[in-house]
């Protein structure tokens, strides 16, 4: 089964966001150790917990440090950029990481009602001049605009020999046929709450046409993980995520990751209970054995040949090790 890292950048307190990055860089350098196929970085803006408000300068920093592994975007939110800006950041990514690079793109904001509204000055965009946008990126990419098109006489440079690949985030499978058509992978966001079967890989499969930046079809997901030796170490490191998820929820996006212990001694209501209850839907926690079973179970019946793992856990050395466990059991390194 092939792993990748999903690494959304959360800060624990009481780290600053330099010392987060420091934690960040140890992660992809286990993750290109391991074997891991690619580390991807999420675009969220105004927040006090999440690091990476701009993916393209994690994936610059991270290629630099790693020889191996595939690093990327999880995802670029395309409606706060042109599409020959995203075009030209990402080629000029590949030309100095030939065949390393891939350009994940959501249509999502990764952002609250303010700071979306600081974000775009007042410019909306819906949902389908994003994939025009998708479309227009591909395009300055492949520089295979149609016979006469206003934006044919541009060039989206650097020229490059090894383009990115591309992928379409999503977390309810209606755009997987759109991903398909338009030759590029889809990244399905189980860890978002999103329910996966499989006629959303089958549905993908169907209408893939190859491309220049995606010549065979490729499809994953991501969920959150947290795995221990033991199930019961991993129930009380998933009080960090319980909490967590609770307040980002509840719409505090600044509270940085606290311990299980403090997450432990914090008294719940039984609204905050029941959703957090209902949070437990988007992880999959327990024992190395039991989360490697689940993990080949979803595979199978998702129709899927790699999980991007993203994980939310206080300790630094726990994360890692979450990580190192997932490929011992899955992948016996």
């Amino acid at each position: 089964m092939k792993l990748s890292v999903l690494d959304q950048g959360y800060i624990p307190e009481p780290l600053s966001a330099s010392e987060a990055l420091k934690e960040a860089v140890e992660l992809a350098k286990l993750a290109d150790e391991l074997g891991y196929e690619r580390i991807w970085y999420s675009e969220h803006h105004g927040s006090g917990v999440l690091l990476s408000a701009a993916p393209e300068i994690m994936i610059a920093h991270i290629a630099a440090v790693t020889p191996r592994i595939r690093v990327g975007s999880g995802g670029v939110m395309m409606m706060h950029y042109p599409a020959l800006k995203i075009a030209e950041t990402f080629k000029l990514l590949s030309t100095m990481y030939p065949g390393r690079i891939d350009l994940g793109v959501g249509r999502a904001s990764g952002a609250d009602a303010d700071t979306l509204l600081a974000l775009s000055e007042g410019r909306t965009l819906g949902q389908s001049d994003l994939f025009q946008r998708l479309t227009h990126t591909l395009l300055f990419m492949t520089e295979k605009w149609p016979i006469g098109h206003p934006y044919g006489r541009t060039t989206a440079a650097p020229q490059t020999e090894l383009l990115p690949e591309v992928w379409l985030l999503g977390s309810s499978g209606g755009s997987a046929s759109r991903a398909g058509k338009l030759g590029i992978g889809y990244s399905f966001g189980h860890f978002m709450g999103g329910k996966f079967a499989r006629d959303i890989a089958d549905n993908y499969h169907r209408h893939f046409e190859p491309s220049a930046v995606m010549p065979k079809a490729k499809i994953n997901a991501g969920f959150f993980v947290i795995a221990c030796e033991t199930a019961e170490e991993a129930e009380y490191q998933a009080a960090t995520f319980d909490l967590t998820m609770l307040e980002l929820c509840n719409g505090n996006p600044n509270m940085k990751l606290v311990s299980p212990e403090q997450a432990l001694s914090k008294r719940y209501t039984q609204l905050e209970k029941d959703n957090i209850k209902q949070n437990r839907s988007r992880v999959l926690v327990g024992s190395i054995k039991d989360v490697a079973e689940k993990l080949l179970q979803l595979e199978h019946d998702y129709g899927i040949g790699e999980a991007m793992v993203a994980t939310l856990l206080y300790d630094c050395d726990t994360r890692l090790n979450n990580y190192r466990l997932l490929a011992r059991e899955l992948m016996g390194k």
